[in-house]
């Protein structure tokens, strides 16, 4: 890892680390970001206040269990190439004048990104404040941003407001974000208001693309989203043999494997 990061470049690093990892030392990472001790310690410290890690004896560990989220900047930094491969090939897939409700979350937010430039003529529905910028000056492009709470960190709008606002509308695709897929439990996801958007959103649409790069495949987070029935399409950088992909292949579901080398943090 390259020296001179900026502060929030590295914090966003050390979270994906342990993400990944699960644990990890303050030594080691003081060498690998150049750094002294005391400043990783004063990273992990702020990334203990978000409810990334906790510290022990000499590192931090993450903080485990089903309804534990990671914050979208470690989202955001984690798989950021994979994430572009599986935006590419999602903005593939829609067609011109489309109404398509846009997720929340990491991967769909680069979906928008990809979606730029295109010409589809778009209408979007999202509770995302993050898409609805990206796409807000994007000439031919109608943005429905969905009432509802600001949940802090994620941008992206809770509650019942957010819920109804589906009811007004009849989509053709609603592009998921998700924490977790699995070839038994389906879609999942750690917070439960958000786990009740998405379910809103998947009854006003004919079709549901989930976009999820491979760290999602074969997880099982806390809230149930969605069975594997109501998925239409996966779009992932998965291997194509994956027990999920498979699973859900046989279960009539159209699945999109990527072509994307996965990167993997510097040592």
């Amino acid at each position: 890892m390259s020296p001179g990061l900026s502060a929030h470049a590295r914090r966003a690093a050390i979270a994906t680390r342990i993400h990944t990892d699960r644990e990890v030392d303050f030594t080691s990472l003081a060498d690998e970001f150049g750094v002294s001790a005391m400043t990783i310690r004063r990273d992990i410290e702020r990334l203990e206040d978000q409810g990334i890690a906790r510290r022990v004896l000499g590192g931090a560990i993450a903080f485990g269990g089903k309804s534990t989220e990671p914050s979208f900047a470690s989202r955001a930094a984690e798989s950021a190439d994979e994430k572009l491969h599986i935006a590419r090939a999602v903005a593939d897939l829609l067609t011109p004048q489309e109404t398509v409700i846009l997720d929340s979350g990491s991967t769909v937010l680069a979906v928008a990104r990809a979606l730029k430039g295109r010409d589809l003529g778009l209408t979007v529905i999202t509770p995302s404040v993050l898409v609805a910028v990206e796409l807000a000056e994007e000439p031919g492009t109608t943005v429905l941003l969905t009432g509802g709470k600001v949940r802090p960190g994620e941008l992206s709008l809770i509650g019942a407001e957010a819920e109804d606002f589906y009811l007004r509308y009849n989509c053709d695709t609603y592009v998921m974000g998700i924490a977790g897929v699995d070839g038994r439990r389906g879609a999942s996801e750690y917070h439960r208001e958000e786990g009740n958007v998405k379910q809103a959103a998947m009854r006003s649409a004919d079709r549901v693309i989930v976009a999820a790069d491979a760290t999602k495949l074969g997880r099982v987070q806390l809230i149930n989203v969605a069975p594997v029935s109501d998925i239409s399409v996966l779009v992932t950088d998965g291997s194509p043999t994956h027990p999920t992909v498979e699973a859900l292949r046989e279960a009539g579901v159209e699945v999109l494997c990527v072509n994307a080398v996965r990167s993997t943090p510097a040592r």
